[in-house]
């Protein structure tokens, strides 16, 4: 683990050019990229708590054992339902035979599974994403309104900034509870706080990576945590952010819009020139 930092400087990276300026295709769009695969046991699943279990093949067809760890883990496993209801974050367990296992909480619906995986021999990370049918009286949710302010139980978490086009922009989230300023959140994944944005309609799955962190001697542990995200088109984003406080994971929800940046006034060049001249 001594080079950790040297892979989260690689993770970043990545993600970055990934993403990069020009709004490039987000991941998780595919059940396969690069000769690897997300093969689960059973995409038919019932409702209620399910033990999931599924393996990341490589090119050669057998079960890859051996990743890159990027924010301390070797798999980062995303559930969300269709409707982007019932987020999840899961760290499965995986067995010398490349097998990995996790529980989920699942209702009825059609739902996205997303591994995020950087196989030992391949250039950086890759979102690999797969359809699972629940079983069961399906009632989706409407989208939630595009808001900057997340409730969970004593938490109020606020988002600010801006998700535009095919620019890197700022995020922060400020975190308070009962409308005090929480500067002591935990550190969680090489942070204080993980990220994850999808687009509403087909689910891409964003690449968020955080400003700085615990290990940097000066981020500070709240109320602030600060990422930077690319939007690779405009429309409609969820966001969920995953931070620790009093050694529990919470996770708030927010529905973002893009906005344009705003462009300045145009110039009048043939007015310039002809005044040059006079």
């Amino acid at each position: 683990m001594k080079n950790h930092a040297g892979h989260e400087h690689t993770h970043h990276a990545g993600h970055g050019s990934h993403n990069g300026h020009g709004g490039a295709r987000p991941g998780g769009l595919s059940v396969s990229e690069n000769g690897y695969t997300l093969e689960l046991d059973s995409t038919i699943l019932t409702a209620g708590v399910q033990p999931i279990s599924f393996r990341v093949t490589g090119p050669d067809g057998q079960a890859v054992t051996e990743f890159v760890p990027e924010h301390e883990k070797e798999l980062h496993f995303i559930a969300v339902r269709r409707d982007t209801a019932g987020f999840q974050h899961v760290h499965p367990v995986r067995d010398e035979k490349g097998t990995w296992s996790v529980e989920l909480a699942l209702e009825p619906g059609d739902w996205r599974l997303f591994a995020d995986v950087h196989p030992v021999g391949h250039d950086g990370t890759m979102t690999l994403g797969i359809d699972v049918a629940v079983a069961g009286p399906y009632d989706p949710r409407p989208l939630p309104e595009a808001t900057g302010i997340a409730q969970i139980g004593e938490y109020t978490v606020a988002l600010d900034g801006e998700l535009v086009p095919g620019v890197a922009s700022a995020l922060t989230l400020t975190v308070s509870r009962t409308g005090r300023p929480v500067t002591d959140l935990q550190p969680y994944l090489a942070a204080y706080g993980h990220l994850v944005a999808l687009r509403v309609g087909d689910l891409g799955y964003l690449h968020v990576h955080p400003e700085g962190g615990p290990s940097d001697g000066t981020t500070a542990p709240g109320p602030e945590i600060a990422f930077m995200a690319v939007a690779p088109s405009a429309g409609t984003y969820r966001l969920y952010l995953d931070f620790q406080h009093d050694d529990a994971v919470r996770t708030a929800e927010f529905t973002v819009r893009t906005t344009e940046v705003a462009t300045p006034p145009p110039t009048a060049p043939e007015y310039s020139s002809h005044h040059a001249h006079h």
